[in-house]
């Protein structure tokens, strides 16, 4: 189910138009957390995107979460990010 679940962050993305996206299951490393009981994932995430140029860390946050708002607390409890601009 994790690849299922990273395919559809990476179509969530997609409008975004990233240069570059690493998604990254972190799930096993937190079996037995709270969250993990749920069924909800723990990932990591690099992302490069034009969208990023200019905006502070938090708006770059926003537009994710915005992408991912009904995947959150569901298929994904955890989405740690590193989010970056091209020219970052």
């Amino acid at each position: 189910m994790p690849e299922a679940t990273i395919e559809k962050i990476q179509l969530r993305l997609a409008a975004l138009a990233p240069l570059e996206i690493v998604i990254n299951d972190e799930s096993a490393l937190h079996a037995g957390h709270e969250g993990a009981k749920s069924g909800g994932g723990h990932y990591r995430m690099r992302m490069v995107s034009e969208r990023f140029s200019g905006l502070p860390r938090m708006a770059r946050h926003r537009l994710v979460y915005d992408a991912l708002h009904d995947l959150m607390q569901r298929e994904i409890h955890a989405l740690s990010m590193t989010l970056l601009a091209p020219d970052e």
